[in-house]
């Protein structure tokens, strides 16, 4: 197994150092083997450095993450564990090759006001030096326009409008959520291990449903909103005199 020291670790990572030290005294990460004074870390950080942006990316905080290492530390079933993550997490993201993704890099300075909103959201990172959005499909749609800036403000700003309501749309899911686990298992219930696949099927159904709902009505507000946005700007053009037929 590799060993890295920790700027290694960062490096090939991508997390900071200061973050790793953080994860460490945070007890998300797992201490490394000591020689001396020297500190080397393992394939296994570098695993578990992964996890962990992937879980805080899904909206998971560090007690959340501390809790679920505890767990594997102290010896529960690790398909159980994961069975249930992958429930809550989804079906997993397939790998974007490193040369497509440096092709994605936006044509933006990353020293710009937009481009350091964009990486303190977790929306995007650096490679070598560029800004790469985390979610491909993101990319490639910024990747196919000249006006990338114009692109990404308007993330900014959806993402920065709809933060707060995102929250309590996720937070009436797991509400609902938690009803009806109560309602299946009892109050204060546990479940056993055989029964922790039907609790992964039910959280994989709610997750499915809370994100099929909310899109559904997100396309029909977003198909109203724009028809109306385009008859208004064609209706102010005629009114105004601005049309010249003749020019066509």
């Amino acid at each position: 197994m590799a060993e890295y020291r920790l700027d290694d670790l960062a490096r090939i990572s991508g997390v900071s150092a200061r973050n790793i030290r953080a994860y460490r005294e945070r007890g998300l990460l797992d201490p490394p083997r000591r020689v001396g004074r020297s500190a080397y870390y393992d394939d296994y950080h570098l695993s578990q450095l992964k996890t962990i942006n992937q879980l805080l990316r899904r909206g998971f905080n560090s007690a959340h993450i501390a809790e679920f290492f505890a767990s594997m530390r102290e010896g529960a079933d690790l398909a159980d564990i994961l069975g249930i993550q992958q429930a809550i997490l989804g079906p997993p993201t397939d790998e974007v090759d490193a040369a497509y993704a440096k092709t994605l890099a936006l044509d933006i300075d990353p020293g710009c006001d937009e481009a350091q909103q964009l990486l303190e959201h977790g929306l995007a990172e650096l490679d070598d030096g560029a800004v790469v959005m985390v979610d491909q499909t993101i990319g490639e749609i910024i990747a196919r326009t000249p006006e990338q800036l114009l692109y990404v403000r308007a993330i900014l700003r959806i993402f920065e409008s709809t933060r707060e309501t995102i929250d309590e749309l996720a937070t009436e899911v797991v509400n609902a959520l938690e009803e009806c686990v109560i309602a299946r298992f009892g109050p204060n219930y546990v479940p056993k291990p055989d029964e922790y696949p039907e609790l992964s099927r039910i959280v994989e159904d709610y997750r499915d449903l809370g994100h099929k709902v909310v899109a559904d009505r997100l396309d029909e507000a977003l198909q109203q909103r724009m028809v109306a946005a385009i008859s208004n700007y064609t209706a102010g053009i005629l009114l105004s005199g601005a049309w010249d037929p003749k020019a066509q």
